[in-house]
């Protein structure tokens, strides 16, 4: 009785039902991204509540931009954004195997295996996979590297725009490169309208739309230390509305007097310190302007505060708020700064020890541009891991297969209920494949069979070929996916199923129904 007193105001599902509702709601999320999988997966339309559109073909992006409310499917989401900001890539692969893996358990559940035994079976299947998936990894050259990075945008556009764009992000992967590390934040990327996808192209150092603020600035020179300011080299203003009154002849002259000689202080001090460059937030009053020209010190104003910070990192300088406070201490150092006219915009490029690099992404319309942007940012990523650590896995389902295909044999030796659960882990990867062929217009299972049989007899590295509708060895082809994305792929997908398997009771607090602010608005209007 004190029970149903305290939940009297919520919805409560326990047991079994729960535990259904989750694996429906985790079906139903697989089912909105399942088809754009594969080369051959199919784009999706996003439009929001102001009628923006976004056609993509990312998994995670259809995600991150649906209203979903279930908070399993949210875990799941969850899931897959973070396979997307570890991996770059494999984010649908990360649905659709964690709610295959639900749809198993359900079936084991209902046979009478607890789910508790079932994640422990998970847990035993993922330690084993993870084993053997280091036995099928081979080590790139650079051709098998292009090829990963081009396979991780398949589908996404056409094979032009994948092969330019690829080729663009491993020459930014390897420019951004130091220490065995790419960092992908190194570079920027700037959007220009009104052109093809082709002619989008990457420049070395970081380019900002950005003219120098006086024609008697020399803007290529070089090497040179550069000074931040998250400011600018102005007037000071005051705090607050105030008033000057002007008692004397000469008063206002002498308070102008005073503002000249406060600026001309900021600029002495730049001079003193030996200041090539300034880069502000904010702007530089016209007086300074001359005063740093006659100086022989290039400046630049309005500069955004994210390309401030790679400025910083790329040149090793600390941000400073103001100019006068300045010290030696604080500059960075380049090695070549320049202005070039790309696409009809001028650019200022500086270049650095750890200048990293900008891409200039075109295309016709905002839209597009959008897209670009992303195969690009997912192009990089994958690139940056394989110059790190340049380990493959042979693609096209043939990877999955090969685990389920040991995971059967391992299942064997388990004598426990566990077996079963290893058994439905198994099953859930072959979901990889089964979707390829689908999405390309073939038979999913009689696929499965066709390529599990020529692994039997070739062995690991045969895959499919949804162009021919038949099987064949994908390190001839090139198709090719890297080691790191398999591997955070089947732990995500593992983590999220295991901790809704776990759940048994599922607590909806009941929202009272409210009058909507507009309505009560009128209401008050009318009284």
């Amino acid at each position: 009785m004190a029970e149903e007193t305290i939940l009297e105001s919520t919805e409560r599902t326990s047991g079994r039902e729960a535990l259904r509702k989750n694996v429906q709601a985790a079906i139903a999320l697989a089912g909105a991204v399942r088809s754009t999988l594969g080369p051959m997966g199919l784009d999706k339309l996003l439009i929001d509540d102001e009628g923006r559109t976004l056609v993509t073909n990312d998994g995670v992006t259809v995600l991150e931009n649906a209203r979903v409310e279930h908070p399993v499917a949210r875990m799941i989401i969850s899931a897959s954004s973070t396979q997307d900001r570890v991996a770059r890539d494999g984010t649908t692969s990360t649905v659709v195997i964690c709610a295959e893996m639900l749809r198993n358990a359900w079936q084991l559940v209902r046979q009478g295996v607890h789910p508790a035994t079932i994640a422990r079976g998970f847990s035993q299947a993922e330690e084993f996979a993870l084993s053997a998936l280091s036995e099928l990894k081979i080590e790139a050259d650079l051709d098998q590297i292009k090829s990963a990075v081009e396979t991780s945008l398949a589908g996404k556009m056409d094979q032009a725009s994948q092969i330019h764009l690829s080729g663009l992000a491993l020459e930014a992967a390897n420019n951004i490169l130091k220490d065995g590390r790419a960092d992908p934040t190194r570079v920027k990327v700037i959007q220009q309208g009104g052109s093809k996808i082709g002619n989008t192209e990457l420049t070395s150092g970081l380019a900002i739309a950005k003219t120098k603020i006086h024609p008697e600035m020399h803007e290529n020179g070089g090497p040179g230390t550069i000074l931040l300011i998250d400011g600018g080299i102005e007037r000071r203003k005051p705090l607050a509305e105030t008033k000057i009154s002007v008692e004397s002849v000469g008063m206002l002259d002498a308070f102008r007097a005073a503002e000249s000689k406060a600026l001309a202080k900021q600029i002495d001090n730049l001079i003193s310190i030996g200041c090539d460059l300034v880069v502000c937030r904010e702007g530089v009053d016209d007086e300074a302007k001359q005063a740093l020209a006659n100086a022989g010190i290039l400046a630049y104003r309005r500069v955004e505060s994210k390309d401030l910070d790679l400025l910083a990192n790329s040149c090793g300088a600390t941000t400073v708020h103001d100019a006068t406070r300045a010290s030696k201490a604080d500059l960075g150092v380049f090695i070549q700064t320049r202005e070039e006219l790309r696409g009809g915009v001028n650019h200022w490029i500086l270049d650095a020890e750890d200048g990293g690099a900008t891409l200039i992404a075109r295309a016709s319309t905002k839209e597009v541009l959008g897209e670009v942007e992303r195969c690009f940012a997912d192009a990089l990523g994958v690139a940056c891991q394989l110059v790190e650590q340049p380990w493959l896995l042979p693609g096209a389902g043939a990877t999955q297969v090969a685990l389920a295909r040991r995971l059967r044999r391992h299942a064997e030796s388990i004598s426990s209920r566990e077996q079963m659960a290893i058994e439905a882990w198994a099953d859930a990867l072959e979901s990889i494949p089964r979707a390829l062929a689908r999405n390309a217009g073939l038979d999913g299972i009689n696929m499965l069979l066709k390529l599990t049989a020529a692994q039997a007899q070739d062995g690991p590295n045969i895959g499919l070929d949804l162009e021919s509708g038949g099987v064949s060895d994908v390190i001839e082809r090139g198709i090719l996916e890297p080691f790191n994305i398999t591997r955070q792929a089947l732990t995500g997908a593992t983590e999220a199923a295991v901790s809704i398997l776990r759940i048994d009771d599922v607590l909806w607090a009941q929202v009272e129904a409210h009058i909507p602010d507009e309505i009560q608005q009128q209401l008050a209007q009318g009284n």
